[in-house]
């Protein structure tokens, strides 16, 4: 074992003895020794026992964790305070800008547990709020935190999609010096709109031959490899790109080939018996005798079989939305009061309602409401009703729903709510039948509108908890449930894979952004491409009901 790595297990001992408030002295003495021990112009690993207690800096003590280091492999005393520390706690301290103080005023002060949580948390701007945090060090984290996810070469789709554009700019402005008339367009992933990125990929349309479009690009940026017409890149962020030659006459079918996923690519093919000149894509699945297939879709799930009996229906866009659900104003969480996000939808958004839900008195990480505040907060919104007229503000809660399956509030407040969001926020560690337990007698509540969020999870950072989807939907559709599409690009929940099964069943889905702030209205677009992969049209959306529709969907689920 080499000095650097004896170095590095002092440093993280000490960091483990200072996040469990162990003696401050001791704490001191372990980290200079991981100092010196860094800086040392020798091997420790050559030197006896009695040589390593004679170093200045290192003592008794020290020199026989090292000697059980290199001995055992291990220091008895470190395994002990890593068995006793959660995971994702150990992953936290590796954050750039969090030290064990800080870990420790986000674990016991915020209750957040992982890198995930706490990436979420400052999105939420919710790490402000701790203890010697402040908004600078909030976002330094959370670059930390992006750069961290980045250089393990999976991205989110919303945090690539600016650079993919950049990317094809500039590959297109290069290009174009050396062919006028070619083009670069974007395929693959993120064509399909899929919620993680694992690689770019890009169709090149020119001319010009392979070597000389491996050629334009700048070796110091990008690693470059070529096989065949592609050209393969990795960027400093370690992002994989793959670009594609084709000739103007091959565009349509090269596109084709490359943005479907493999075996939608195969059985598509199959069908158009070799042709390959196409004017559009639309042609194309024409002459494959089926109905177009939109980019997100080809994913082979269903799409093939639904498109040849012309059963894909028109998916749904942007501006199908009348309304945003699921938002978080200044009465919780939130950044801007309840009037600054009404005017921003009306005004910016163009929207007819709006639906605040902030979060529930169990909540106290996040400013829940007492129930005093509750009623405090629909005198407001009656006030902005008659001000704003006719655009609505609608009375929501996102309500947890507690470790016994039932709603945080009693009857005769959760009655006063024209809708209620229930989610899962806390105890979230639970096996499958406990969870799906939890959330059926949630579902089964004759107060909850919406199911918020149905697994808890964080994409690229917590799996969320695990659940019997087939049971939670058909749990929906008896009690006239409406589920999530929570839109932040964090969560994208319900997984677009389980909206089919769900809009079978009759059940609507709601594309919400669960803002925080009024930017946080942008998400919705993320929301309205799963709600897309996952083959959902403007008339099973619930916030794509008119104002006077979703006011009689909120009646009608009242009075039963």
């Amino acid at each position: 074992m080499e000095n650097k790595e004896i170095s590095k297990k002092f440093k993280l001992l000490g960091q483990l003895m200072e996040l469990n408030g162990e003696n401050p002295f001791k704490i001191k003495s372990i980290n200079n020794a991981s100092f010196k021990i860094d800086k040392l112009p020798f091997k420790l690993k050559d030197k006896a026992v009695n040589e390593l207690e004679n170093i200045e800096g290192i003592g008794k003590s020290t020199a026989s964790k090292i000697v059980e280091l290199l001995t055992a492999g291990n220091i008895a005393e470190l395994d002990a305070l890593i068995d006793n520390t959660p995971e994702g706690i150990l992953e936290m301290m590796t954050i750039k800008g969090l030290g064990p103080k800080k870990v420790k005023v986000v674990w016991e002060e915020l209750g957040i547990e992982n890198v995930g949580e706490l990436y979420y948390a400052c999105n939420e701007n919710r790490l402000i709020e701790a203890k010697g945090f402040g908004l600078k060090t909030q976002e330094d984290i959370k670059k930390a935190i992006e750069f961290k996810m980045a250089n393990a070469g999976r991205f989110l789709y919303a945090k690539i999609e600016k650079t993919a554009e950049a990317y094809r700019l500039q590959f297109e402005k290069t290009l174009t010096k050396t062919d006028k008339n070619a083009k670069v367009l974007i395929s693959g992933e993120l064509r399909r709109k899929c919620e993680i990125i694992e690689s770019l990929s890009y169709l090149m349309v020119s001319t010009e031959s392979i070597s000389v479009i491996t050629s334009l690009f700048d070796t110091e940026v990008f690693e470059v490899s070529c096989v065949g017409n592609q050209v393969n890149l990795k960027d400093q962020t370690g992002l994989n790109i793959a670009v594609e030659l084709c000739t103007p006459s091959d565009e349509i079918f090269k596109l084709f080939e490359t943005t479907g996923c493999e075996e939608h690519v195969i059985r598509v093919k199959a069908l158009l018996q070799g042709e390959t000149d196409f004017t559009s894509e639309e042609e194309l699945y024409q002459t494959a005798g089926m109905q177009f297939i939109a980019p997100e879709l080809r994913e082979n799930s269903n799409e093939v079989e639904k498109a040849l009996r012309n059963q894909i229906p028109d998916l749904i866009e942007y501006s199908d939305l009348r309304g945003v659900l699921h938002n978080h104003s200044t009465w919780s969480d939130g950044i801007h009061t309840v009037k600054e996000m009404a005017l921003y939808c009306r005004d910016v958004l163009k929207l007819e309602y709006l639906g605040i839900s902030d979060h529930s008195k169990s909540a106290g990480y996040a400013g829940g409401l007492s129930i005093e505040r509750v009623l405090q907060q629909h005198k407001e919104i009656d006030t902005l009703n008659k001000e704003l007229a006719p655009f609505k503000i609608f009375k929501g809660i996102e309500s947890d729903i507690l470790s016994n399956g039932s709603l945080d509030y009693p009857e005769e407040i959760l009655k006063k709510f024209d809708f209620v969001v229930a989610s899962i926020h806390s105890a979230m560690k639970m096996d499958e039948e406990k969870a799906t337990e939890r959330l059926i007698k949630a579902i089964e509540n004759p107060y909850t509108t919406i199911l918020g969020h149905p697994t808890g999870r964080l994409l690229l950072s917590r799996a969320g908890y695990p659940i019997n989807y087939q049971k939670i939907i058909d749990a929906c559709e008896e009690n006239n449930v409406v589920i999530e599409i929570n839109a932040n690009p964090l969560r994208l929940d319900l997984d677009w894979r389980w909206h089919q099964y769900a809009l079978e069943k009759g059940v609507l889905l709601a594309v919400n952004p669960d803002a925080h702030r009024n930017e946080g209205f942008m998400d919705m677009q993320y929301g309205i491409y799963v709600g897309r992969k996952g083959g959902l049209s403007k008339e099973k959306c619930l916030n794509s009901f008119s104002l006077a529709e979703i006011s009689n969907f909120f009646e009608q689920k009242k009075s039963h």
